[in-house]
C-alpha cells in the first residue's frame, strides 16, 4: 500500500536485460535486492525493441574483450542463469559481416581481434559475393537519401568485409530480460513494476532511500541507475552528472521487419557503405535497421514517454530500400512493419558503467543501442565493481580491472567512466 515501508541493500532501476542481469549477480552475491520499472514486465522497454545482434566490433579493447565474454554466456544461456526459468531465449550463431567502410576501416580494429582472440575471416569481394548470396558488392560510400540521385548510381568500386563466424543474434531479447528476472527472483530479488521513481534520497552524501510515486520509501545503501531512456532524469533525481565528461540523451530508432518468401540464411550484414544492417528473423524474414548515416537526421527526444512507438512509412522506405541495394531480390514492402524505441545514447556512443560521487549511485547508462550483447557479464562486471568500491576502492582514482570468468581477460574497467575522454576511434554510431 502507499507509503508501506521496506528496505534493501540495493535497488536496480530499471527491469531491461541489463538492470535484470545486475539485479542477478547482485542477489547472487547476497545482497537483498528490489528491482523497479515503470512498465508491467521485464525488458518491455528499450529492450523489446533491441535487433539482439551479438557481435565482437568495437573500437577499445574493453568494448571488444567485453563483447567476446559476454557471448559465452550466450552460448550457454541455461547455465548461465542457473535456474530453471522455463522457456529461454536462443542465441542463433549465424556469424556476421562488417562490410569494409572508410569509417571504420579494418586496420583499426583488426588488431583488437587479434589481441582478444576474436577468430575471423577477411573476405575479398568475390569471397563476399560466394558467401552471401544474392549480395551487391558495390561500394557506394557515403549513405545517401533515397531523393538524392546519386544514391542510384552505379557502383565504381567493390568491397569486402570482416566475418566472425561466432557472431549471431538473440532470436526473443525480451525473453532474455525475462529470464534473467526469473533467475533474479530465484535468488531472492524482488521486481516491482508499474513503479516509477519520484525521488532518490540522501543524507551526508550518501544514498539513503527510493521514494516511488505512490509515497513508498525503500530504504537502501546502494542504488543502481540501469533506466535506459529514462536514466537522464534519474541522474538529475539524485544530483549527479556535474562531473561527467560524457552525457546521455533519448534517441529513438525504428527497425524494420521485412518477410523474405525464400527466407534469409545468410549471416548478419553490418553495412555502414550504405547506412544500414540486417539480420535473419525466425520463419526466415529479414530484421533491417539503420546505423545513423550523416545524411539522416537524428530523432533526438526530451521525453521518451512522448516517442511515437510506431514505425513510419519514411524511416522504413528508407532503411528497407537501403537493404534492398544490398540485397536486390529484396522487395519493399508499402506498408511499413517493424518496432520502434529509444535508445540511451551517450556521447560516443559508449556506455558508462561506473560509480558517482554521490556515494552508493551507480550508473549501468548511455547503453546506445549496442549493449544488449553484454547483458550476460554487464551484471558481473557492476557486482564486483559495486563490491570493491563499497568496500574502499577508489575507481575514479585507479579503475578497477574486472577478470573475466569465462575467458579470463583482465577489462580496465575505467574504459566506461563517466569522466572518461571521449573515444575519438569511434564511428560515432550503434555500431561503436
Amino acid at each position: 500500500m502507499p507509503g508501506e515501508r521496506s528496505s534493501a541493500d540495493v535497488v536496480v532501476i530499471g527491469a531491461g536485460v541489463i538492470g535484470s542481469s545486475i539485479a542477478l549477480e547482485l542477489a547472487r552475491a547476497g545482497h537483498r535486492v528490489t528491482a523497479l520499472d515503470r512498465a508491467a514486465g521485464p525488458g518491455q522497454g528499450s529492450t523489446s525493441a533491441s535487433s539482439a545482434v551479438v557481435r565482437f566490433n568495437f573500437s577499445t579493447r574493453a568494448g571488444v574483450a567485453t563483447a567476446w565474454e559476454a557471448h559465452f554466456g550466450w552460448l550457454d544461456w541455461a547455465g548461465h542463469l542457473g535456474h530453471d526459468v522455463g522457456d529461454l531465449a536462443v542465441f542463433r550463431k549465424s556469424g556476421l559481416v562488417m562490410l569494409d567502410v572508410e569509417a571504420a576501416p579494418r586496420a583499426s580494429w583488426l588488431p583488437l581481434f587479434d589481441e582478444i582472440g576474436v577468430p575471423y575471416e577477411e573476405w575479398d569481394s568475390a569471397t563476399l559475393a560466394e558467401r552471401v548470396p544474392g549480395i551487391d558488392v558495390g561500394r557506394y560510400w557515403p549513405p545517401k537519401r533515397l531523393d538524392d540521385e546519386e544514391f542510384w548510381a552505379e557502383a565504381d568500386h567493390s568491397l569486402g568485409g570482416v566475418h566472425t563466424p561466432d557472431a549471431g543474434y538473440v532470436s526473443d531479447p525480451a525473453l532474455a530480460a525475462v529470464n534473467l528476472a526469473a533467475a533474479a527472483s530465484a535468488c531472492g530479488a524482488e521486481f516491482r513494476f508499474r513503479s516509477t521513481v519520484a525521488a532518490v534520497e540522501q543524507a551526508g552524501g550518501r544514498v539513503t532511500s527510493v521514494r516511488l510515486s505512490d509515497g513508498t520509501r525503500i530504504p537502501c545503501a546502494v542504488v543502481v541507475n540501469a533506466a535506459g531512456p529514462w536514466s537522464g532524469a534519474v541522474n538529475r533525481l539524485a544530483g549527479v552528472g556535474a562531473d561527467f565528461t560524457v552525457g546521455v540523451r533519448p534517441m529513438r530508432q525504428e527497425v524494420a521487419h521485412v518477410p523474405v518468401l525464400e527466407g534469409y540464411r545468410g549471416p548478419v550484414v553490418a553495412d555502414m557503405d550504405l547506412g544500414t544492417y540486417f539480420r535473419g528473423e525466425a520463419g526466415g524474414g529479414l530484421l533491417v535497421g539503420g546505423t545513423e548515416p550523416k545524411c539522416d537526421p537524428m530523432q533526438w527526444t526530451d521525453d521518451p514517454d512522448a516517442a511515437d512507438v510506431h514505425p513510419t512509412a519514411a524511416v522504413f522506405e528508407a532503411q528497407v530500400t537501403r537493404a534492398a541495394r544490398r540485397l536486390p531480390g529484396l522487395g519493399v514492402p508499402n506498408r511499413a512493419r517493424g518496432v520502434a524505441g529509444v535508445y540511451d545514447v551517450a556521447d560516443d556512443w559508449t556506455p558508462i558503467y561506473d560509480r558517482t560521487g554521490l556515494e552508493g549511485f551507480y550508473l549501468a547508462i548511455g547503453t546506445s543501442g549496442n549493449q544488449f550483447k553484454n547483458a550476460p557479464v554487464v551484471g558481473q562486471l557492476m557486482a564486483e565493481l559495486i563490491d570493491r568500491v563499497e568496500n574502499g576502492a577508489d575507481h575514479d582514482a585507479v579503475p578497477v580491472r574486472f577478470r573475466a570468468p569465462r575467458t579470463g581477460l583482465e577489462i580496465d574497467l575505467g574504459a566506461f567512466s563517466r569522466r572518461r575522454n571521449r573515444n575519438t576511434a569511434n564511428s560515432g554510431t550503434v555500431l561503436g
